[in-house]
């Protein structure tokens, strides 16, 4: 691996100590944002801290974010719970099979009294945008959400109509009942910067659940605890992370690697890549530090990278997954160490 720069020393009050300086509050800021959500989230969903931190994230991140888990495990609830607590406007779709792309993104309608036609925007005009049983939709329906996804935008018509910041969507599915449903191709799994489960709580953790459940829901209690300002400009702020370039390397061996893997018919993509920077740089910041480490990198791969791998089918006639697979190599990639 190439040295890493040497750092020059610089006179107290100069330009780089005062940059370093802002630098530092901006992330402590962010990090006190974090902090601010996710304590208020718990008051109504319960044992998930892991999950709240990979969601705050995705958001921070620009992305989006697919939970595929068994029905009942609070995933309406944490989609809710986050847009109470930043103050942002939430919409949710049911989908089925009978969904047509215009009931998400919205339709032109003739006004007799103005002999026009006028847009109705629809439910994805929103920040928080929920997708129920994503896999219930047909492709068509499924494929309207791409260009929101990708671009926070709207074409309909040929109009083009920009999404309000910070937009966010969450898609779920159940994983166990497949019939009657489309699953999600590749192509529109890898759109999602990540997929993970909440699962099932533990004895301790219901109990309480059923406590807070015994007057009123928790969620309709929640207040908003920070603004979609101040949430739009934490995700510019992650962007200035610093993220040495052997940590670059790093993370790029590990994308490298999955493309070339026996037991891998398909490896990370270049938006896997671009996807691990985004959420190292959000994930360093939501933890206090204005630089990436390797520890940031592996508290976000597994799921930033397991819905973007395909297993050969020998491999999983073998019972391997790609969250094991991803273990193997991360075992034989040298960790990075930047010496002072």
């Amino acid at each position: 691996m190439s040295e890493a720069p040497p750092i020059e020393p610089t006179q107290p009050g100069g330009g780089a100590t005062n940059e370093r300086t802002a630098q530092s509050a901006n992330v402590a800021a962010v990090a006190d944002l974090a902090k601010r959500i996710i304590g208020n989230v718990e008051h109504a969903i319960v044992g998930k801290r892991k999950q709240l931190v990979l969601s705050l994230v995705a958001w921070l991140s620009g992305g989006h974010l697919l939970l595929e888990d068994v029905p009942g495990v609070a995933k309406t609830m944490l989609a809710r719970a986050l847009a109470r607590s930043v103050g942002c406007e939430f919409k949710r779709v049911q989908c089925t099979p009978d969904l047509l792309p215009s009931d998400v993104t919205g339709t032109s309608i003739f006004n007799q009294k103005t002999a026009e036609f006028e847009f109705r925007p629809g439910p994805v005009f929103t920040q928080i945008l929920l997708a129920d049983e994503i896999n219930r939709a047909t492709p068509r329906t499924q494929a309207s959400l791409l260009e929101a996804m990708a671009e926070s935008r709207v074409t309909v018509d040929g109009t083009t109509h920009d999404l309000e910041k910070p937009f966010l969507v969450i898609a779920t599915q159940n994983p166990v009942d497949h019939e009657g449903t489309f699953p999600l191709p590749e192509a529109q799994l890898d759109r999602f910067l990540m997929r993970f489960s909440l699962g099932y709580p533990s004895l301790e953790e219901e109990m309480r659940m059923l406590e807070l459940l015994q007057h009123t829901h928790p969620v309709d209690q929640l207040q908003p605890v920070a603004t979609a300002a101040e949430l739009t400009a934490a995700q510019r702020e992650i962007r200035k992370v610093h993220v040495d370039p052997r940590v670059r390397q790093y993370f790029l061996q590990i994308i490298t690697q999955t493309r070339h893997h026996s037991d891998l018919a398909l490896g990370g993509s270049p938006r896997a890549s671009i996807a691990l920077f985004r959420c190292g740089q959000a994930m360093a910041a939501i933890r206090g530090k204005n630089f990436v480490s390797p520890d940031d990198i592996k508290r976000i791969l597994g799921p930033v990278m397991n819905h973007r791998l395909i297993m050969q089918p020998e491999s999983r006639l073998r019972k391997l997954t790609t969250d094991s697979v991803l273990q193997e190599i991360v075992s034989e990639i040298a960790v990075p160490t930047i010496q002072a």
